[in-house]
């Protein structure tokens, strides 16, 4: 069986648990109304309109439920029926009423297993039998087709494999990713915030997390100048016009805030930095010597996100794009692409991202330009991957509206996926702005742009990087990087030396000098995921030394304070990565 073959089976195995599912919660509560109930990767849900709130002990007696319908190996069974038929079969579920209402064709698709009954395209697996290694696993409350002004439903969440043990190594890793959360370890580690008062989606950075930002953002910048990049800053804020010019008020409308006036004009919160990097480069005649021109901007964009799909730092309704816009010549289009990927690679090793996927999106159903200009777009980009020799997917459909894009997707150390670097070629908004160079030959020739990210947005990023490492950063990423525990309030003097010596050798030191158990320090150090622990007591201060301990709970034994700080300074220097 080919893997498409696999995926398929295994959508049909996840969409009759759902069936399965919504006929269970029935049974319990025989008033429920249903919404949707889709199979989704690794899984399934339905939405339900119940009497009452769900608790999670409620999930234990459906999953129950769910066996014994499993275990009675009820055919599912397909039926046609015209639809005033069906509006009166189901005409005590509003929100199926709804969908049939809206259906294009005059026949409904409905499914039945035993008594149960529900509207559906299908297809199914032949028996209620053939799914068996499930799990239910959380509830949550989502909005009727995603509407924040609709009814909010309950959904329920559930997971269903071919046998027992996937499903137990699935529910393994589910533990480890609980672990890992960035929502939780943000919290613990004091990184950031987000306030209901200040509005959902939009983060709060504490000095800690403020750090971990910092410490990437002032990387960031010295590998772009090194390569020929400038840094430039943008507006928050821009005329509605220009956005209307650019074509994304009416491609991307769904996903801009709504103008605000200033004088009477209409002004928006910027969704993208492209445009303020577009008016820059027309500030002044440009030459074909002149190019490729490098703006790069670690700049802050808007996005309307619905509160249903807002998730910690890796979807927000603000957040900072690691920007860049070149502006090239058409010949020029392979070598600025292959730098760029180039440059993406080196930023995730640096990061301690060593797999990832490649995906090749090609033009939407919704898109600006000619054909002609799409296909010498995507050509370039293929030409790219294929001359490096990177394997790659295409993704059907998913460019933006001005331009195919390559995406690149981060694994992190439990094998997911996180959106990541972007590099999209465009010729759509050179043209609308007409944004030009003067060739050799005396006369204009329109620019090409290249839009790029190497790390994608900082939040989302720094998401990853914390259940990339469980909050353990490398130490180089590290907020305190080392804590000085005395042993005695006699070895103060003395810690606070040490600290300053460190300090001066630009390392972040934190001096405990709380009158509590030294056990209990150091152990508080680690749920910190400080990376160094240095206890010093008497025998440390009359050797100048210190006693080394690892955040992982190794005990080093004791180096002299100048050993420990080469050692230190060249893990800090090397970026070197320690996942525990």
């Amino acid at each position: 069986m080919s893997t498409a073959e696999q995926e398929a089976r295994q959508e049909k195995m996840r969409h009759s648990a759902a069936h399965i599912m919504a006929e269970a919660v029935q049974s319990l509560f025989p008033e429920a109304k249903f919404g949707i109930g889709p199979a989704i990767e690794d899984g399934f849900y339905y939405d339900f309109d119940l009497p009452r709130a769900l608790v999670p002990d409620d999930l234990p007696k459906i999953e129950a439920r769910m066996k014994e319908i499993v275990a009675a190996s009820l055919p599912f069974v397909r039926e046609e029926m015209d639809k005033p038929e069906a509006l009166k079969l189901f005409s005590s579920q509003s929100y199926k009423v709804e969908l049939i209402r809206e259906l294009p064709d005059d026949k409904v698709s409905i499914y039945r297993q035993g008594s149960f009954v529900d509207l559906c395209r299908g297809p199914h697996v032949d028996s209620t039998g053939e799914v068996k290694a499930f799990k239910l696993t959380s509830i949550a409350g989502a909005y009727w087709r995603g509407d924040e002004k609709r009814p909010m439903l309950q959904r329920i969440y559930g997971v269903a494999f071919d046998t027992e043990a996937e499903l137990e190594s699935y529910l393994a890793r589910l533990e480890q990713a609980a672990k890992r959360d960035h929502r939780k370890l943000g919290k613990e580690l004091d990184l950031f915030s987000l306030h209901e008062e200040a509005g959902p989606g939009l983060v709060h950075w504490h000095p800690k997390g403020g750090t971990v930002r910092q410490l990437i953002e002032d990387f960031w910048r010295e590998e772009h100048r090194k390569r020929g990049y400038d840094i430039v800053f943008t507006p928050h804020i821009s005329k509605v016009d220009l956005w209307k010019a650019s074509g994304h008020w009416n491609f991307y409308r769904d996903s801009m805030y709504s103008p605000m006036q200033i004088d009477e004009v209409e002004y928006v919160v910027k969704p993208m930095n492209c445009i303020g990097h577009i008016l820059m480069y027309k500030t002044q005649l440009r030459s074909y010597r002149s190019l490729p021109m490098r703006f790069a901007e670690l700049g802050t964009v808007y996005r309307y996100e619905r509160s249903g799909v807002l998730h910690g730092l890796a979807r927000v309704r603000g957040f900072t794009q690691d920007d860049a816009h070149i502006f090239c010549r058409p010949d020029q289009i392979v070598d600025e692409v292959t730098q760029a990927v180039e440059l993406a690679r080196f930023m995730l090793r640096t990061f301690g991202f060593d797999e990832y996927q490649i995906m090749l999106s090609t033009r939407p159903e919704k898109y600006a330009g000619t054909l002609e200009v799409w296909e010498m777009a995507t050509e370039a980009l293929c030409k790219v991957l294929e001359d490096l020799h990177i394997e790659y997917e295409i993704d059907p459909g998913e460019g933006v509206f001005y331009g195919p894009k390559i995406d690149v997707k981060l694994k992190d150390a439990l094998g997911r996926l996180w959106q990541g670097p972007t590099i999209q070629v465009d010729f759509n908004l050179p043209q609308r702005f007409d944004v030009n160079y003067i060739g050799d030959d005396g006369a204009e020739h329109q620019v090409v742009m290249v839009h790029r990210t190497v790390l994608g947005s900082m939040e989302r990023f720094m998401a990853c990087l914390v259940e990339h490492y469980a909050g353990a950063f490398p130490v180089w990423l590290s907020p305190v990087q080392v804590v000085a525990i005395p042993i005695a309030d006699r070895h103060l003097d003395y810690v606070n030396q040490v600290a300053n010596q460190l300090r001066g050798g630009g390392m972040r030191v934190q001096v405990d000098e709380r009158s509590e158990r030294m056990n209990l320090k150091i152990r508080e150090a680690q749920l910190n995921k400080i990376p160094y622990m240095l206890v010093i007591g008497d025998k440390e201060m009359s050797s100048s030394s210190v006693s080394l301990r690892l955040r992982n709970g190794e005990d080093v034994g004791v180096l002299p304070i100048a050993e420990f700080i080469s050692r230190a300074k060249s893990v800090i220097a090397t970026k070197a990565t320690d996942k525990l």
